[in-house]
């Protein structure tokens, strides 16, 4: 039997929208490694009155209870606070905290003060979980029979802390959690309503014992195949091998990886290099490349050209090729990727110009509409898309679709992304 699992968040910054609850999802996907999910998750501001009524309310419920934020140096943070009220213990200031406290503050050559001592003030009788890349520890107990955690806001600190002392202390306190496996496959060009329609539509006998699930992550989404049982979890291989077969070249692998970590890895197994020539991107797509560990190997320039001035100057785009045709344009975006190829001397290039709004498009070109070229210099390929999105969507769809057009290049996948018009 699978313990049940909820989530307390706190701080007035969730609620009010400054800061955007990612931490929540983190622990949903650590928590997937054991085959665990989250039945409940519950928001509440600084509030005293309101973090003891969900401490007591959660904890009748649950078998455990991730509490996360609340436990920093100021005064609105409340978390250990409102634990000593439901517990009925005093605070008092805990050693081992104390200790790790001084050890942290020792180590960057930082004098504690008595905002900093205010994290070692804890309910008496907890036991301290260590923060390895933070100055808050953790800690946790029991009440109402349930194992309740209490961990740091800051995303880096929690997911150390959870995959180094939660996640063992879960498996260890419930021995009958049951073994599942996940297999992922990263998808880019199709969106999650799509490829649920393909997938049942091309699968039709896909296995009751096997969830298929989905979840979008910037522009890609992942198809989660997991299975919860010996006999479902033989069926994984094969049946990760029909989407394959369905999605075709959108499966761009398995596993977490990313476009940008893909190409990089493909150039660099040729011995190849790219250039980027970027308008409406705005560097995005060099960005991307950049962020990933070894891409010097394959990328030694990039040309953000966002005036027609600069196109001219650093990539040689012709005068007369703009005045004729306009910046968005098939003939302008052709001769940035050629300019770039010659300026950097790169195998590949692929260049994009177009209109990311508000303002900016006209009947002819409206906003969202963009031009792609991609290739080698013997072999350029251009493409129009209209792109109706706000104005940041645009920019990381379009930087993406370029990492994809070369990757299908570079790997001599012929098949047309089901993005192209």
């Amino acid at each position: 039997m699978q313990p049940k699992v909820f989530l307390l968040l706190t701080g007035d910054e969730l609620l009010s929208g400054d800061v955007v609850d990612s931490n929540s999802a983190m622990l949903a996907d650590q928590l997937a490694t054991l085959g665990l999910r989250p039945g409940k998750k519950v928001t509440v501001g600084d509030d005293m009155a309101d973090l003891v009524i969900e401490m007591n309310a959660l904890t009748e419920a649950a078998d455990v209870l991730i509490m996360n934020g609340g436990l920093g140096p100021t005064e609105d943070d409340k978390t250990a606070q409102a634990l000593a009220e439901v517990l009925g213990v005093e605070l008092e200031e805990n050693p081992i905290a104390l200790a790790q406290i001084e050890q942290w503050c020792a180590q960057r050559n930082y004098p504690m003060n008595p905002a900093n001592q205010k994290q070692a003030l804890l309910p008496k009788g907890v036991n301290i979980i260590e923060n390895t890349r933070g100055s808050a520890p953790g800690f946790y107990c029991e009440h109402n029979q349930c194992l309740m955690f209490f961990t740091p806001g800051v995303p880096h600190e929690l997911k150390a802390m959870t995959e180094l002392a939660i996640l063992p202390a879960i498996q260890q306190q419930f021995t009958t959690i049951e073994p599942h496996s996940t297999k992922r496959l990263q998808v880019f060009g199709i969106g999650e309503s799509s490829l649920q329609l393909k997938l049942r539509k091309h699968i039709a006998d896909w296995p009751e014992d096997v969830e298929l699930g989905f979840r979008a992550a910037s522009a890609q989404v992942e198809v989660k195949l997991t299975a919860r049982t010996q006999a479902a979890e033989n069926k994984l291989d094969d049946l990760a091998q029909r989407v394959k077969q369905v999605l075709g070249a959108h499966v761009i692998g398995e596993g977490s990886v990313q476009l940008a970590q893909l190409l990089v890895e493909q150039l660099a197994a040729q011995g190849q290099t790219l250039t980027t020539a970027e308008s409406c991107t705005g560097g995005l797509i060099a960005s991307r490349i950049t962020g990933i560990a070894g891409s010097s190997a394959v990328f030694g320039a990039g040309f953000v050209t966002y005036s027609n001035e600069m196109k001219q100057q650093m990539i040689a785009v012709q005068e007369s090729t703009l005045a004729e045709h306009g910046a968005v344009s098939e003939a302008v975006v052709a001769e940035m990727a050629r300019g770039a190829l010659a300026k950097s001397g790169s195998d590949w290039a692929v260049a994009v110009s177009g209109i990311a709004g508000p303002g900016g498009g006209s009947d002819d070109k409206p906003v969202g509409t963009v031009w792609l070229a991609w290739g080698h210099s013997q072999n350029l390929k251009t493409v129009k898309l209209f792109l109706p999105f706000e104005r940041k969507r645009f920019q990381h769809f379009v930087a993406n679709a370029a990492l994809d057009l070369i990757r299908r290049e570079v790997l001599n996948i012929e098949e047309k992304p089901n993005y192209f018009p």
